[in-house]
């Protein structure tokens, strides 16, 4: 046999291997985020109770792996070399796809991005074999329809759930759970563990590989009794653990949904990242046998992986182990983690997101809608209501995003919704409930406020187009891959594998290296509060230092350097908008009262900095927009009066600079004063521009740009002072 399929089958063991990693960062969030939402417990914990179910799970796997060989093409139309080159672009495809959404944090569906890659990728090598006529023959339509027509309905209807079920939870138990749970906690907690096992066992062990025909089809006719043995075991194991060693029921349910959703989706989701690699290996066991027969590999055809399945037990513990090891070291799970954690949260706070018409809109009809029913609904049921979603005070909160309720909610509905969907043999993905899910269980718990829904809604629909983006950029991706692959041949191959690798190179090592994370101000100490103080100041003179050297590239006509500068404008305001988020806000939203007015200095600071440069950037980029559309240059008269502004402009700053960090104030309000004397030589200017005005094109093009280099710079002087006064008072107080 050629060695290039040896290679091909060496490359999808190593993209397998990314793919696992790159999998369960993304996934991680299905089976990891209600416990971290309502802090059940530490995340080493969480995330070792998830790594047990990871382990048992992939020793159950193998049911599904029939998916790839054989779940949305028709291998029989296949040649070997035809499989080897789809399995490729499929890995290809699907690894960086996946990487790319874990970078940005935002959950996608691995059971989408595989499907729609295999199907792409059948397409492009049908394409290839074909011609593109009958394309047809080659693909499961049927089986491709179910999946988009399940993950549409699994949207709506996991958000929908959510909703319901945690309205009427929260109404039975209010937000001060406790005194209802002494009395109905077991029932409550017997109802979820009955919930959660009954997932465990149909969807997470079901399509196991360890577990007979005749066992699966004993506990098939026997559902009933099970759920009812299992209802009452739990029950009054609740009861014994919640009345005799006086333990939380909440965090044991809210655990074990956790450990059983790592279960099913190690144990049926697996596939995604290990059923290509499995299916190729298959592949090239049918092709040695074909050979050893005598017969011509390229006479063969693959109908043969139309067979069952027969997944190594091996390869399913090592690819459970390399998942585990992933949860615990993967910086991106944690990523993904917050996305849905930063929806979900309740209380105002920074938002990921902003906002977008659909949600404002959406926004808009939720409160007009809500209004009517407050209209219709008698006095005294509302009040009941109101009293019931009256949220935690301040002092009773316990700093997690969400409480055990609604955690033991999120997963006791996913979990049943995944089983009833198992149970009718409808495809669907685990990612997409479980979100969903959340995401409901956040808008009826009252999380997604009048000032934060309609940025958790555009988080919402981000996140659910991103899904939907991937079916359609893995169809794509895989389709042209495999056409190049298949074109190029053995160069097309190579050049695909070294754009992929530096694809993921390039998002492991170089992405987010700048990113910013939230980092409180200490304002009782003196240390911190000038190093916020000279860090202001110091940005002040990166801004002065730019205005200067704009003005001599405009006169100077010096295209390059006015494009590096609005480069480096935009770049402090980006900066000053991260630090205010990162930084500011956070510190401000948990300051104490007696650190108020420092804080409002703080505040102030960053204001002005950031209006200072944007009327910076304003300028900056009129001057480069000038030159770029190849206007003449400013006049005589108007380059002196611009440079004799910018040299009085100046020479205040070093001054002002050396008082501020010897802490030296004598004569500075005299400075101060007298550098506002600039307002009456703009005041001039402008006056002087306006009477010598031309009416010709190219001096009125001038005299627009003066116009505003004039306005923006007084404007930019004036806040400009006005923080380093701000400043001088930081540090005077």
């Amino acid at each position: 046999m050629d060695t290039i399929y040896y290679v091909i089958y060496a490359l999808l063991l190593v993209l397998s291997v990314f793919g696992l990693v790159v999998g369960v960062s993304n996934d991680a969030c299905n089976f990891l985020n209600s416990s971290l939402g309502c802090r059940a417990a530490s995340r080493r914990a969480v995330v070792a109770v998830a790594a047990v179910g990871v382990i048992l799970g992939a020793s159950f796997s193998g049911g599904m792996m029939e998916v790839a060989r054989s779940g949305f093409f028709h291998p029989e139309m296949f040649s070997f070399n035809d499989i080897m080159l789809l399995f490729l672009a499929v890995m290809v495809a699907n690894v960086i796809l996946l990487d790319i959404f874990n970078t940005l944090g935002l959950p996608t569906s691995t059971t989408v991005s595989l499907v729609f890659a295999l199907l792409g990728s059948a397409i492009g090598i049908a394409f290839y074999t074909g011609g593109g006529a009958e394309l047809g023959a080659y693909i499961r339509t049927e089986n491709t329809l179910r999946i988009i027509a399940a993950i549409f309905c699994s949207v709506a209807i996991a958000f929908t759930c959510g909703t319901i079920t945690m309205w009427f939870s929260r109404l039975l138990f209010s937000f001060r759970y406790n005194r209802a749970y002494r009395y109905i906690g077991p029932l409550w907690c017997g109802l979820a563990l009955t919930a959660i096992s009954y997932f465990a066992i149909f969807k997470g062990m079901k399509s196991s590989s360890i577990l007979s025909a005749d066992v699966q089809a004993w506990m098939d006719a026997n559902v009933g009794l099970l759920v009812l043995a299992a209802f009452v075991f739990w029950c009054l194991f609740s009861a014994f653990t919640q009345y005799v060693i006086k333990f939380n029921t909440l965090r044991l349910a809210v655990l074990a949904g956790t450990g059983a959703l790592a279960l099913a989706f190690a144990g049926n989701d697996l596939v995604n990242f290990i059923g290509v690699f499995m299916a190729a290996q298959d592949s090239l066991g049918i092709a040695n046998e074909w050979m050893a027969a005598g017969n011509s590999l390229d006479s063969l055809r693959m109908g043969a992986l139309n067979e069952p399945a027969s997944a190594n037990l091996i390869y399913l513990v090592i690819s459970g182990l390399i998942m585990v090891a992933t949860l615990f070291l993967s910086k991106k799970a944690m990523n993904v983690s917050a996305t849905e954690l930063n929806l979900s949260a309740s209380g105002a706070g920074k938002e990921r997101f902003g906002s977008c018409q659909p949600a404002r809109v959406l926004v808009r009809w939720t409160l007009n809608t809500l209004r009517f029913v407050e209209r219709v609904t008698p006095k005294p049921v509302a009040e009941f209501v109101g009293r019931r979603f009256t949220p935690l005070s301040p002092e009773e909160e316990t700093g997690a995003p969400y409480d055990l309720v609604r955690g033991s909610v999120n997963l006791t509905t996913a979990a049943l919704l995944i089983s009833v969907a198992t149970e009718m043999q409808i495809p669907l993905s685990t990612t997409y409930v479980t979100f969903m899910v959340a995401m409901g269980s956040s808008l009826s718990d009252r999380a997604w406020g009048r000032d934060s829904a309609v940025y958790r809604i555009t988080g919402v629909l981000t996140v659910v187009g991103g899904w939907f983006l991937t079916a359609i950029a893995a169809s794509i991706a895989a389709f042209l891959v495999a056409v190049a692959m298949a074109y190029g041949g053995f160069w097309g191959m190579v050049a695909m594998i070294v754009l992929a690798g530096f694809l993921l190179i390039k998002s492991t090592f170089f992405t987010n290296l700048n990113k910013q994370q939230n980092t409180l101000l200490d304002l009782n100490k003196e240390a911190s509060v000038h190093e916020y103080g000279a860090s202001a100041a110091g940005r002040l003179g990166r801004m002065v230092g730019i205005y200067k050297a704009t003005v001599k590239a405009l006169l100077e006509e010096d295209r390059d350097a006015l494009k590096r500068l609005r480069k480096k404008s935009r770049g402090i305001r980006r900066e000053l908008e991260l630090k205010r988020e990162n930084e500011v806000l956070p510190t401000l939203s948990t300051l104490p009262k007696d650190l108020a007015d420092r804080g409002q200095l703080v505040f102030r600071i960053s204001e002005i900095s950031l209006v200072t440069c944007e009327r910076l950037h304003t300028l900056v980029k009129a001057s480069f927009n000038h030159i770029d559309n190849n206007h003449s240059g400013l006049n005589g008269d108007q380059a002196r009066d611009l440079l004799a502004l910018t040299a009085k402009i100046g020479q205040f700053y070093p001054n002002l600079l050396d008082m501020l960090k010897a802490e030296d104030y004598e004569g500075i309000e005299k400075m101060l004063h007298d550098a506002e004397s600039l307002s009456d030589d703009f005041a001039d200017s402008i006056t002087r521009h306006l009477m010598h005005s031309t009416q010709d094109e190219s001096g009125m093009r001038n005299g627009i740009l003066y116009l505003t280099l004039l306005n923006e710079t007084r404007a930019m002087v004036s806040h400009a002072f006005a923080l380093l006064r701000r400043i001088k008072e930081l540090y005077q107080g």
